[in-house]
């Protein structure tokens, strides 16, 4: 066993210097783990020491010049994650994904009935952000505009249309807020529920 994980290990590492010079910047110390599809590697950032585990998809839409999709330093994003982005999709430093995770800056329109919802036009074009630190669970999903907190969580299966604090805690489809740790203190005080 131990020579499989060994193999293997040089495996995505090969795979990952030989990948990095097409990418917008591609850290030191990082991994993508193959098979892993990419679009758009040249509007692709990735920091020093991230881990993109295998099957995951990160895909840019367009022709711009300006990074869409930067994974920042440390961060750990977990199996058949996708990060799909037009404008700006930013993971900060040290931010761990769970399996499964899907981040998204912008929404397939879908008002025309004769035309399949794949082919029509993006809509919804909004910047996502997840802060520093952060930790998304199994089978998120983010969705466009939405900013995620320093050190927040997000429960596994939610799926986030709402800003998150530092240090919020959110869960739910859709996810509510439901506590917020405090920096002084680090204690979580519950957030009030909508509309009470």
């Amino acid at each position: 066993m131990g020579s499989y994980w060994g193999a293997s290990r040089i495996h995505r590492k090969g795979f990952s210097v030989l990948a990095s010079g097409a990418f917008a910047e591609f850290g030191s110390r990082s991994v993508i783990a193959p098979p892993v599809r990419i679009k758009g590697v040249n509007r692709i950032a990735v920091g020093s020491g991230v881990f993109v585990d295998s099957r995951c998809r990160l895909h840019v839409e367009g022709d711009g010049k300006h990074v869409a999709i930067e994974i920042g330093d440390g961060a750990s994003i977990g199996s058949h994650a996708m990060l799909t982005a037009v404008k700006s999709i930013r993971i900060g430093k040290r931010v761990a994904f769970g399996h499964n995770v899907y981040v998204s800056d912008h929404s397939h329109g879908f008002a025309e009935l004769d035309v399949p919802v794949v082919d029509q036009e993006l809509t919804k074009v909004r910047p996502v952000e997840v802060g520093d630190g952060a930790w998304l669970g199994q089978n998120v999903v983010v969705l466009p505009g939405v900013r995620i907190g320093r050190g927040a969580v997000i429960g596994a299966n939610s799926v986030v249309n709402i800003d998150v604090p530092d240090g919020g805690l959110a869960v739910g489809a859709p996810a509510r807020l439901i506590s917020v740790r405090s920096a002084d203190d680090g204690a979580a005080h519950r957030a009030p529920l909508v509309g009470s």
